[in-house]
């Protein structure tokens, strides 16, 4: 399942008949697929950064749904060429035999609650990275603050009284601590 492409395959369990489509991610027409094979009628997708709002619309549908540990997915030996069809065709074979491992899916106020958490942790990444940059280009420059914790107050203070004089061909610190460009001055 990808952000603008899904590959179904099914397996009828009884004639060994496979089918396959590619479809938009829309949960509906997934649905409306799902509900034009013979049933009964079991589905099974990778976790990913797609989320679980397709097993939460499955299950509302009253279609079961694995969502399936991609760690925990077993491999044929020396099977290293990773395509959707090929994917596809394993999950359906693995949840056929009862295979799946699954993962837990979280409610939507879950899941979202997550989302909130891991954008936090990537801004909190951001601001860390951008921080070890100015400190590290400061440094080249031989410009060492030595008035304590640096990111405080004072920090920010003394970072503001650094002029474009002081770094060596820089007037990018100016710019960036003002939050304009040296064009729009």
């Amino acid at each position: 399942m990808h952000a603008r492409s899904v590959l179904g395959c099914a397996l009828d369990g009884d004639t060994g008949e496979v089918f396959q489509r590619r479809l938009c991610p829309d949960h509906r027409e997934i649905v409306g697929w799902l509900g034009e094979l013979p049933g009964p009628v079991a589905v099974s997708y990778e976790a990913g950064p797609t989320g679980f709002g397709l097993a939460r619309a499955l299950a509302a549908a009253g279609i079961t749904c694995e969502v399936a540990a991609p760690s925990k997915l077993i491999r044929p030996a020396g099977d290293r060429v990773k395509t959707d069809a090929r994917d596809a065709a394993h999950l359906a074979r693995v949840l056929h035999l009862g295979q799946v491992t699954a993962v837990t899916i979280p409610s939507a106020s879950q899941e979202a609650a997550r989302d909130l958490v891991r954008a936090r942790d990537d801004c909190r990444g951001d601001l860390m990275t951008a921080r070890h940059r100015v400190s590290k280009l400061l440094l080249r420059q031989g410009i060492v603050y030595s008035g304590g914790r640096a990111w405080t107050g004072d920090h920010e203070r003394w970072l503001r009284a650094r002029t474009a004089a002081e770094l060596r061909g820089g007037l990018g610190c100016d710019a960036g601590l003002s939050g304009s460009t040296p064009s729009s001055r």
